[in-house]
Order: C-alpha cells, then sequence, then structure tokens
C-alpha cells in the first residue's frame, strides 16, 4: 500500500507539470497586455515596453515558465500584478472560504442525493421513481448561474429573507450552498440509485429476506453499506471539482474565495494569479483523488486483498529466487 501510494504522489509531478505549462501556453497565446491595462490607454509605447521587462514579459515563454517552476519549487508563486501582494499568501487568505462553501455544499447534496436515491431504488418503475429521475435530470440540466440568480430573486428580492450577498452572517452562506448543492445532489441520486438497484439483486440479499429480517434492515444494514462504496468515489469527485466550480456562486454572492479570485485574474490579465491558483486547485484535486483511493483500500476488503495478494506474490518470487541461489552453491 505505501509503494502504491508513493507511486501515485509521483505521479502526480508530471501532471502538474504538465498543467502549469498548458497554462502558461494559454497565456501566451491569448491576446492582451497586463502592462498596457496597468498603465492605462494614455500610457507611452516607452512606458509599457519599461514595464514588461520590469514584469519579465518580455522574456521566452520557457524562461518565464522555468522560472514560475523554480519559484513554486521555493514556495513562492510570485507577486500579483495588479497590487504587488504575494499570490501564495493572498490564496490562503482565501482558501477557507473555497472550503467553507464546497464542505457545507457537499455535505448537503449528500444528505439529499443518498436518500432520494435509496428511495427511487426502492420505488423502481413507480411514479415516485419517475419523478426523482425528472428532478435529478433538471437539476443536473440547469445552469448553475441561472439557480444562483433565480434564488437571489426569490429569498432576497421577493421575500427578504436572506441577504443577496456578502457573508459577514451566517445568513449569507445559505444561498451559495444551495446553489452548488442541488447540482451535485442530483448526481449522486442518480448513481446511488444505480448502486442500489445492483446491490438488491445479489444473492446475499435474497438470503438475508429469506432469513425473515424486516425490509427496512435488509436494505439499510446489508444493501446500503456495500451500495456506498462507488459514491464514495463520486463524493470525492464532487469535492474536488466543487473546490474550482464554486467561482459562479462566489461571484455571484460575493464570496471572497479562490474562485473570485483567479476571475480577478483573469480578467485584469494578472499572470501569476493565474497561474498559481490553477496549479494549487489542480494539486488540491489531485489529493482529493488520491485520499479517495486510499479509503477504498480501507472500505472495500477485495481491494485491500488485492494488494496483500501482490506482496504475498513478490515474496513468494523473492524466497524463490534465494532458493535457487542457495541450491546452486550447494
Amino acid at each position: 500500500m505505501a509503494k502504491y501510494i508513493i507511486k501515485r504522489l509521483l505521479m502526480m509531478i508530471p501532471i502538474l507539470l504538465g498543467i502549469s505549462f498548458l497554462v502558461i501556453l494559454l497565456i501566451d497565446i491569448t491576446p492582451g497586455d497586463p502592462a498596457r491595462l496597468i498603465l492605462g490607454t494614455q500610457a507611452t509605447p516607452q512606458q509599457v515596453a519599461e514595464l514588461r521587462d520590469k514584469m519579465g514579459l518580455n522574456d521566452p515563454m520557457m524562461v518565464r515558465y522555468f522560472r514560475f517552476i523554480g519559484g513554486v519549487l521555493k514556495g513562492d508563486f510570485g507577486n500579483s500584478f495588479s497590487n504587488s501582494r504575494s499570490v501564495w499568501t493572498e490564496m490562503m487568505q482565501r482558501f477557507p472560504y473555497t472550503l467553507l462553501i464546497s464542505g457545507l455544499s457537499l455535505i448537503l447534496s449528500v444528505l439529499i442525493g443518498v436518500p432520494l436515491g435509496v428511495y427511487a431504488a426502492t420505488h423502481q418503475y413507480t411514479w415516485k421513481d419517475n419523478a426523482a429521475i425528472v428532478a435529478s435530470l433538471f437539476c443536473v440540466s440547469m445552469p448553475s448561474f441561472w439557480f444562483a440568480l433565480i434564488l437571489v430573486q426569490v429569498f432576497c428580492v421577493k421575500l427578504g429573507w436572506l441577504p443577496p450577498s456578502g457573508i459577514e452572517k451566517w445568513q449569507g452562506w445559505i444561498l451559495p450552498t444551495i446553489s452548488l448543492a442541488l447540482g451535485y445532489a442530483a448526481g449522486i441520486s442518480r448513481q446511488m440509485r444505480s448502486s442500489m438497484l445492483e446491490v438488491i439483486r445479489q444473492d446475499y440479499i435474497t438470503t438475508a429476506r429469506a432469513k425473515g429480517q424486516t425490509e427496512n434492515k435488509v436494505l439499510y444494514r446489508h444493501a446500503l453499506k456495500n451500495a456506498l462504496i462507488p459514491i464514495i468515489m463520486t463524493v470525492g469527485s464532487i469535492f474536488g471539482m466543487s473546490l474550482g466550480g464554486a467561482l459562479i456562486a462566489e461571484v455571484i454572492f460575493s464570496v471572497p474565495g479562490l474562485g473570485s479570485y483567479t476571475l480577478s485574474g483573469l480578467t485584469q490579465r494578472d499572470y501569476p494569479v493565474i497561474q498559481g491558483s490553477v496549479l494549487f486547485l489542480s494539486a488540491l484535486f489531485s489529493v482529493v483523488i488520491l485520499l479517495i483511493d486510499i479509503m477504498f483500500a480501507f472500505i472495500d476488503p477485495r481491494i485491500r486483498s488485492q494488494y496483500v495478494v501482490r506482496k504475498k506474490k513478490y515474496e513468494m518470487k523473492i524466497e524463490g529466487k534465494e532458493e535457487v541461489l542457495s541450491s546452486g552453491k550447494a
């Protein structure tokens, strides 16, 4: 298991290097000049050229790429072009907001999606199942920004129950959480329904029913535990995506998270902010997926047994070689 974790960590290195190179390549071919944006339209070409040289924008792309990677290895993500502040410091100040909104939306989506998926699976081919499927498809298909604006219009403008923006009070977290959670809950419920349908058709479920156990005990003690195993990967992937996908909610509801920080970097052509935010979010997503794979090995005995079998085969192979060597010397 330790060798698998080390291997996965080493595999993350070329992935992150490729992502960072792709980001700087897209930045390089995209039209726009951050020096011109900073100085304004009244600046002379000489002033723009001097600022570009000061910011290192006149260097070749590969020079700028390796300079960025060298700084990252030292823990330095560079300074923002717009305010000269450390990108790493800014990200660490904003990351708790993104983590909180992602965590709250994920918890709410699990609380909605798992019971809805189980309910749909236990009422297969009925109007209740069809209604759950239609509701899930609607939540998955609707644009998140549209739903967020509808929430603002209804609960803030019409009813006046919640603040339209800001997080000074706990009420300010309600609408951003709901706007993200419903779409995630729809995906979880669909996965839960298919996983539950597969599990309740297994022989051990039939055996449990034949023993006279109640239907609730069969579903929630035997079937649900095994049906939740694929949901762990779904939830982990959703959590990883929500760290970067919270951008729309952060912008609409004025949450000072990483998403709004990245968007401001894109609009201002702030290269260090773009590179640092994308690399940081990519590394977070890779770590989340790795943790989910490790959780799989501890939760599912079938996966854990694969590592045990591989280890035993490796030990038997080593012992066999030692026996051959010892017999040859004899």
